[in-house]
């Protein structure tokens, strides 16, 4: 099977031009972007040369018969020669001057009986010749059989039928308007008096000759009308022996064709139908049809590289000759439109598995995809949310359950080389297998054991009285704290923090419900189980935590709850019906984190910068696909204003959130 590669070259099984490169199954006929008008040199299959070939031999055929003879090729000729016609001759006239049963002179009816009537005298002419009596009785038989009546009435009708069957075409009408041209002629000639001016004027004023003109220009009309050009659609006809299908489709330049290809053997089969493209608008090509002409050039045979090239810069009218797909094609089917959040980053340049690299689609964490097709559970077709314009052709990524398995697959082969490592003994991955089953078994949503794909998303638009809660994520020293205390004291009327609960006693000027929600620690610890804490923890043999119950007080006044959060809260605050909006707040460069610190009285370590930004990559990398945005901090100001603009944004565009939260 003949492959692809990113640069639109291919390799068989045993190697190509890529050399090392990976190979491809399929391969796209036309990318977007390289769309050009070259003419292409005609080239066509053997098959539809041979039926080309045979009509332009009954083309020449026919004008050899009906090539008129010399008048002198025969005596009969030169005496009919010899004697002129009297008058004015009318060409239009000289067929039915020759009577109903007289061959027009030069015809293939008059040729064959002037060469029957010289086979006859040429007969009897050798005849005399001959001295063996058995000589002399065939040729007398022969004329016998050529005498008679029957089969010169016999001839006469092969030759009657001939003639009619290759009679030269019609000629074309020189113009539709011969009735208004004899008007124009007969009123110049109402003041002729010369003999033959009135003759023609009498003729030109028979209501029959002008009966027959007005035939002439209706005929004419229809002929003369332009060939009405051929438009998209498909016929089914016999070539070559097999049952093909012809198919037409208009392509505009910058409108790809939309279809992948690939070898088997000597045949090009169509692999795949891309939406957006015009194979897929015209709904006339199918997966499996093989093709075996474009345009008249020849495709069996030629790898998908050529066909590539054939193909790249084509537009308008494509003609298909195509041997139809055996398999059964379904019915129609409108695919409804799945909208995703990826949870994975990826590049189809370093995907050995994607079946067309060309059309492989590269997203990162975050990417919102909107899914058109799931026909291929392997490789779904998508656009990137915002590049639906700019992306003519939908792309490829993986399905989630083909994602889902080569992840598995490839975290098992991460484990087992890492259990060959020198020093490791098999009982230790044997327990370390057992432990992991354990912790699956108890928690089987952990994060970390979960294989990250996809996030099925719908759009959101928050009433006006009940606003989502803001979540700033974000390691220690990177500004999340202060961002949060600006807002509650810019605009308090706006902004309002959770309650916390505590176990702990209440302290002088503490009010319960303003300060803290002081409960026992067997309600706060009933609280944890029945998994209404947000966050929770322990100091000094006190719990304390943070309820969505609290969160949910602050949504019912009509502001906005504004949360400081550790990554690990992030899945009950998720898991529960508030729609939080998850915001990360992620460091500048180590340099400007260390003169941001300084301004706060505070000199850091390089070691403990560093700490910082490694921590944030770490969240990033465990939790990126929860955020719904990320502000880095390189300014205070900046940042704060960034922060507010996202939080105005929710009041006036809808946003993606999970389906799950919509049910």
């Amino acid at each position: 099977m003949t492959t692809s590669h990113l640069n639109g070259h291919a390799g068989g099984e045993g190697g190509g031009r890529g050399g090392d490169e990976e190979q491809h199954r399929e391969m796209a006929v036309d990318c977007p972007g390289e769309l050009g008008s070259r003419t292409l040199p005609v080239r066509r299959s053997a098959q539809l040369e041979r039926i080309r070939q045979h009509q332009e031999d009954l083309r020449r055929r026919r004008e050899e018969e009906g090539r008129q003879l010399d008048l002198n090729t025969s005596l009969r000729l030169r005496k009919l020669s010899q004697n002129p016609h009297v008058g004015i001759d009318n060409p239009s006239f000289l067929q039915d001057s020759l009577g109903p049963q007289q061959p027009a002179p030069g015809g293939p009816q008059s040729q064959a009986l002037l060469e029957l009537e010289e086979l006859l005298l040429s007969l009897k002419q050798v005849r005399g010749f001959l001295s063996d009596q058995q000589s002399q009785s065939d040729v007398e038989l022969v004329l016998t059989l050529l005498s008679k009546s029957d089969f010169q009435s016999a001839l006469r009708i092969h030759n009657a039928v001939a003639s009619s069957m290759h009679q030269p075409s019609p000629p074309y009408p020189q113009s539709q308007q011969a009735l208004p041209l004899a008007m124009e002629v007969r009123n110049l000639l109402q003041s002729s008096h010369s003999k033959e001016g009135v003759e023609l004027l009498s003729l030109l004023s028979d209501t029959r000759l002008q009966s027959l003109l007005l035939a002439h220009d209706s005929v004419a009309e229809r002929e003369m009308e332009p060939e009405s050009q051929p438009v998209e659609g498909e016929t089914l006809t016999q070539w070559g022996g097999e049952t093909v299908k012809i198919v037409r489709i208009e392509k505009a330049q910058d409108v790809p064709l939309g279809a992948t290809v690939r070898n088997e053997m000597d045949s090009v089969i169509i692999s795949r139908i891309v939406r957006g493209g015009a194979a897929e608008r015209s709904g006339l090509l199918s997966e499996g049809d093989e093709i075996l002409e474009i345009n008249g050039i020849e495709i069996r045979g030629k790898d998908v590289n050529q066909v590539f090239d054939i193909l790249a810069d084509m537009h308008g009218l494509l003609t298909f000759v195509l041997i139809p797909s055996n398999q059964t094609k379904p019915p129609p089917v409108k695919e409804t439109v799945v909208h995703v959040k990826a949870h994975f980053d990826y590049d189809p340049s370093d995907d050995p598995y994607v079946p067309c690299r060309e059309l492989g689609l590269s997203f990162q964490k975050g990417d919102i995809l909107h899914i058109i097709s799931q026909a291929d559970p392997n490789w779904w077709q998508a656009y990137r949310d915002g590049d639906e314009d700019n992306q003519p052709l939908a792309g490829l990524v993986p399905g989630k359950s083909f994602q889902q398995q080569r992840e598995a697959m490839k975290q098992t082969i991460e484990e087992d080389k890492e259990s060959e490592k020198p020093g490791k003994l098999w009982c230790a991955k044997k327990n370390k297998r057992k432990r992991k089953k354990l912790l699956y078994s108890q928690r089987n949503d952990d994060p970390e054991e979960e294989i990250l794909t996809y996030e099925e998303m719908a759009l959101y638009h928050q009433p006006a009285n009940r606003k989502r809660p803001i979540a700033l994520i974000g390691p220690n020293s990177c500004g999340q704290a202060e961002l949060r205390q600006r807002l509650l004291n810019n605009q308090p009327e706006r902004f309002a923090g959770a309650v916390p609960h505590t176990t702990r006693s209440r302290r002088d000027g503490e009010v319960h419900g303003r300060d803290y929600h002081f409960v026992s620690r067997q309600a706060l610890e009933a609280e944890l189980a029945a998994g209404k804490l947000i966050e929770s923890g322990e100091f000094e043999k006190n719990l304390y935590g943070t309820s969505t119950d609290s969160v949910r007080q602050v949504i019912n006044t009509g502001k906005i709850c504004v949360l400081c959060l550790h990554t690990q809260a992030l899945k009950v605050l998720r898991c529960s019906d508030l729609k939080p909006y998850i915001i990360f707040i992620a460091p500048p460069s180590q340099e400007r984190l260390r003169m941001l610190l300084l301004k706060d009285n505070k000199n850091p370590k390089p070691e403990e910068l560093r700490d910082i930004i490694e921590k944030a990559r770490e969240m990033e990398q465990s939790c990126g696909h929860l955020f719904d945005a990320i502000i880095v901090n390189t300014d205070p100001d900046k940042a704060y204003a960034e922060l507010l603009r996202l939080i105005n944004k929710l009041d006036t565009e809808p946003q993606w959130v999970p389906c799950s939260w919509l049910r």
